[in-house]
């Protein structure tokens, strides 16, 4: 593991090239460029603004759609960085073959990227829940969450790549597993939902969904929701970290083959 690191930050130069270009390509021929980065969570926000007073299903709750809009925003980080994988070993073939370099590289470009993106992003969410003067809190708790989904986003980022090396039905089985985890994510609903259809014994298992503990952090931060308790929060950050440890093993076994497969 320190050799790995040792490798890129040697090649850092590198890294900070494949970041910009993956930038580039995103906005490559928009007029707008990186505002669409500023853009998109407005018309986000209007939208569900229009929908959720149309429809009428806060259930109640206060602040629903403040509620909403962090889950939605939280998971997209996710959803961006899941569906780049899938192309970010395979659609880079001649760098492969012709350079030597630590091939980690690739997927970390890509989710630094798109933290990039999602940076940008929370920098209009933030201003929009201090303008419904919401109260922020635990802000020092922040940098842990947004580093622990970047561990998840990573640590899948790296399974993905590897996986549609060898395997082009991934695109496929990805698209019905996110599916599935969107549901079972207190995206649109609170995770005490999810506690009145589990024993209270097992409540913990709610948590074994990373996106569980980290969506509740986040709301935590920006709208001072209830946290829930702190071991719960913990198995997630725990999932998420030890998913990012799976995603290193499994790229660094297999990446000797790359070039053969691509």
């Amino acid at each position: 593991m320190v050799n790995l690191l040792n490798d890129i930050y040697k090649r850092r130069e590198l890294l900070s090239l494949l970041v910009a270009r993956n930038l580039k390509i995103r906005y490559k021929n928009s007029v707008l460029g990186f505002f669409w980065s500023l853009l998109i969570p407005v018309f986000l926000i209007l939208i569900y603004a229009v929908f959720a007073r149309m429809l009428r299903f806060d259930g109640g709750r206060p602040h629903y759609l403040q509620f909403l809009v962090i889950g939605i925003v939280c998971w997209q980080f996710l959803i961006m960085c899941l569906n780049d994988a899938l192309n970010t070993v395979s659609g880079n073939s001649n760098l492969i073959k012709k350079t030597a370099f630590p091939r980690l590289i690739l997927p970390l470009a890509m989710v630094s990227a798109n933290l990039v993106n999602f940076l940008l992003t929370t920098v209009v969410l933030v201003i929009y829940l201090l303008a419904m003067h919401l109260p922020f809190s635990h802000l020092l708790w922040l940098p842990a969450v947004v580093l622990t989904q970047c561990a998840l986003c990573l640590g899948l980022a790296l399974i993905l790549s590897a996986a549609n090396v060898f395997f082009r039905d991934t695109e496929h089985i990805l698209q019905i597993l996110t599916l599935g985890w969107f549901f079972l994510t207190p995206i649109f609903y609170p995770v005490e939902l999810q506690f009145t259809i589990i024993p209270a014994t097992l409540h913990w298992l709610a948590f074994l969904n990373p996106m569980s503990g980290i969506l509740c952090s986040y709301r935590a931060v920006w709208m001072s929701d209830p946290l829930p308790p702190l071991a719960f929060v913990g198995l997630s950050f725990a999932v998420s970290w030890i998913m990012l440890g799976i995603g290193i093993l499994f790229f660094q076994r297999v990446q000797s083959r790359f070039a053969d497969e691509l």
